[in-house]
């Protein structure tokens, strides 16, 4: 833990620290950043570093480049025999990771070629109804048009995976396509077939295994490109068919979370993996609480190589909501997916004393539970110390609970834990209150005992009933099995991370929302109240942005097998002009944390539309000359960009782009309330539709603002043709905006055939 990784770049010197580690989004949160240093006696770390590509030179072999990274280090191995090299990289960036003094990294500074260094940091781990949900069909549709995903390979980094599990049959499944060039390396005991075609594990350079032990990376590979499987259940409940959103899609798995973490180093050599394998997807379910610069950011770094490579990066939005500017990844050449509801609910009725009736969830309902039984309820935070109320280990000693109903707050242990606490102390069952930041968000989770889940509004009616009776106060829980048509839905999940963005300057993030509440996929261990050696396949229910995340890759899957042409930027636009923005009843999404109407950086462009990105109608692509004179734009030193795009940069020789300038699908603006400027915005639409086809605009204008376009209209001829507009935005002077910070709108393209909605985003300042 006291290592961290090195980078070294020949063009010029970055400083970027990290006193921490990369993360995974797991069961409901991303894993937190932590200090990666471990009070090393001798001051080594893994670092990071960067450097300039020779000119005129071209490393041919791995050994080639390996022997020019190890040239700037003092020696090729450590006192105790180990190597300093942990990984060359190629692809992902110009560099390589290394175990170095901070006085080694200062002398490295006056070698040439060096940029800079900077310490390694770690991140953490942020279906049987989804597709469906989603409007996907098993035998029509869009499914059927995009041949489930066949010929795609989806690159999966995360905690590994599980691989004898039916979710990953090759039943079915095509060989993987010619150009892909990964294999299942011998050290990761992954054997391959037509599903899984590779898998590779990499911590700090050892030779270690690709197999999930954690239960993360299965459940997320499964819900990207899981072949189908009937009979899919958890302890009965939700029984269906599961598969993933591209059931043909290949999977290549690239372990780099353990016991949680993920290094940056690790993350890095997985992306240069990737790269070099050819796959058509990255998929990353790892984030931190808040965002690093780019030039800090291995997701960032590594999906700007990808991009070059034609390849899509998908990354998981962070699960630290409901708190504004909270996410992990903010870069505009990612992907970036926040959390949203079904209308499915694993219910669980809590029954007080008094007759009222609680909607609660839980997916463990033993038939065996008496619900005509009222039994006394007891919330031990009411009489002993502040961690009683969580339910934590030994909270419950010494505290009569045998035969009752445990009321516990959620947080401080995970609420499986906190079950297990109250069936150890004798308790008959548990009722899980949620915190007031957690609002309406529920968990489904395979419990030890009769439980069940209720929202923050819900728990104080428990509490007031509590209050009021005192010693007389009774209740039970009344199991309704898997219940549809939960309203409203889909809505943001209280978790989910929201914007503004802090080092974007003010791009629209996240751009979508998909299902990431209660998702049940693949899992490797046995769930529920006597865990046993796995004998029949098992699945589990999750929730996080992680689970969000794989949906979208299996639907860029289905995009890249219809429209293999088409660019990451294009497949992004797809994503969110066809995004829908109202729920299954036409009303606004609403936040579960507040259950009001979500502000447009909770949202995004709305709910992931597979059938609509499929066809688009229009495009808004960037090209990487675009993105260089942003990063320009944004204030970073030609250092700095040359890193991130991969070649030697002058700003100064660069057109700079600002942010709102950018030709990205969404628009952002920043406006003082007492601003008399109009802020004009251009952005150019591709047309890619089978013939000839006229839009007409519609603008829902943010609140206080005024919204006007060069042409109302934009006519195409033929596919492929481009048209360009402007959109001018300025204060309205006649109508207020209200004391919120943002303000949200839209401006849709529409034609006869086709719905294409840019969304809209104002921050008052």
């Amino acid at each position: 833990m006291g290592h961290r990784c090195v980078l070294l770049f020949r063009c010029y010197v970055f400083f970027l620290f990290f006193h921490g580690f990369t993360l995974l989004v797991s069961e409901g949160q991303l894993l937190p950043i932590v200090d990666v240093q471990g009070g090393n006696p001798n001051g080594l770390q893994t670092y990071i570093v960067h450097v300039e590509k020779p000119e005129g030179i071209e490393f041919l072999s791995s050994e080639d480049l390996q022997r020019w990274h190890e040239s700037f280090l003092p020696n090729t191995t450590l006192d105790s025999g180990e190597p300093r090299l942990l990984y060359s990289y190629r692809e992902a960036i110009s560099g390589f990771a290394a175990r170095l003094t901070a006085e080694e990294v200062r002398a490295m500074e006056a070698i040439d070629g060096f940029v800079y260094a900077r310490p390694d940091k770690v991140r953490r781990i942020q279906t049987t109804y989804t597709p469906e949900f989603l409007g996907l069909s098993q035998w029509n549709g869009t499914w059927r048009t995009t041949s489930w995903g066949e010929g795609i390979v989806i690159g999966v980094i995360d905690t590994g995976i599980f691989p004898s599990h039916p979710s990953f049959s090759d039943d079915g499944m095509p060989r993987p396509p010619k150009k892909f060039k990964g294999s299942c390396s011998s050290k990761s005991r992954v054997k391959c077939n037509h599903k899984i075609v590779g898998a590779r594990a990499f911590r700090k350079g050892k030779k270690v295994s690709a197999i999930d032990d954690d239960g993360h990376g299965t459940h997320v590979a499964s819900i990207a490109a899981g072949n189908f499987v009937f009979d899919a259940e958890v302890l009965g409940m939700a029984l269906g068919t599961a598969s993933g959103m591209a059931p043909r899609a290949h999977l290549s798995i690239y372990k780099v979370c353990f016991r949680g973490f993920c290094h940056d180093c690790d993350v890095l050599a997985a992306i240069e993996r990737a790269i070099k394998d050819k796959v058509n997807i990255i998929s990353m379910s790892i984030g931190k609480e808040t965002p690093d610069n780019f030039t800090d950011d291995p997701v960032a770094q590594g999906s700007f190589a990808a991009l070059r490579h034609q390849i899509s990066a998908i990354a998981a939005a962070g699960n630290y909501g409901p708190k504004n500017s909270t996410l992990s990844h903010e870069a505009p050449w990612v992907l970036t997916v926040g959390a949203s509801t079904t209308d499915r609910r694993i219910s669980a009725i809590v029954k007080l004393g008094d007759g009222t009736e609680l909607a609660g969830e839980s997916a463990y309902q033993p038939s065996s539970f008496n619900s005509s039984d009222l039994k006394s309820i007891v919330i031990p935070g009411a009489t002993r110390g502040f961690l009683a109320r969580y339910c934590v280990n030994g909270s419950l000693d010494f505290l009569d609970v045998s035969g009752k109903i445990v009321v516990c707050f959620t947080g401080e242990i995970e609420n499986i834990e906190k079950g297990k606490v109250v069936y150890k102390a004798g308790g008959a069952a548990m009722i899980i209150i949620n915190r007031k930041n957690e609002g309406y968000t529920t968990d489904a989770e395979a419990h030890v005992l009769p439980a069940s889940h209720l929202t923050y509004e819900d728990g104080l009616k428990v509490l007031e009933y509590y209050l009021a009776a005192t010693d007389s106060a009774l209740a039970t829980i009344v199991f309704e099995d898997t219940v549809f048509g939960a309203r409203p839905a889909p809505a943001v999940a209280s978790f989910s991370s929201r914007g503004p963005a802090l080092t974007n300057g003010g791009i629209l993030k996240p751009d979508v929302l998909a299902p990431g509440v209660n998702i049940l996929a693949a899992w490797p261990f046995k769930v529920g109240p006597h865990p046993t050696n796995i004998v029949d396949p098992t699945f589990n229910f999750l929730s996080g942005t992680s689970m969000a995340a794989p949906h979208v890759s299996g639907i860029v899957a289905l995009i890249k097998t219809k429209h293999p042409e088409w660019s990451p930027s294009a497949i992004q636009s797809a994503i969110i002009t066809s995004a829908k923005n109202l729920d299954l009843d036409g009303n606004y999404i609403v936040d579960e944390n507040t259950n009001t109407t979500a502000v447009i950086f909770a949202v995004g462009a709305g709910q992931v539309n597979p059938s609509g990105a499929v066809d688009p109608g229009l495009l808004f692509e960037i090209n990487t000359n675009d993105y260089t004179g942003y990063l320009c734009g944004l204030g970073y030193s030609n250092k700095e960009v040359t890193v991130l795009v991969g070649r030697k940069v002058k700003c100064s020789n660069v057109h700079p782009i600002h942010a709102q300038q950018l030709n990205y699908a969404s628009l952002a603006v920043g406006l003082s309330r007492e601003s008399r400027e109009v802020i004009t915005l251009k952005r150019t639409a591709k047309n890619v539709g089978d013939v000839a086809e006229d839009y007409r605009a519609q603008i829902t204008a943010p609140p206080g603002v005024t919204v006007e376009l060069s042409a109302y209209e934009l006519r195409f001829w033929r596919p492929g043709q481009d048209a360009s507009f402007q959109v001018r935005v300025s204060v309205n002077s006649t109508e207020s905006p209200g004391n919120s910070s943002f303000s949200g709108g839209k401006l849709e393209w529409i034609s006869d055939k086709h719905v294409v909605t840019c969304p809209m985003a104002i921050t008052w300042t």
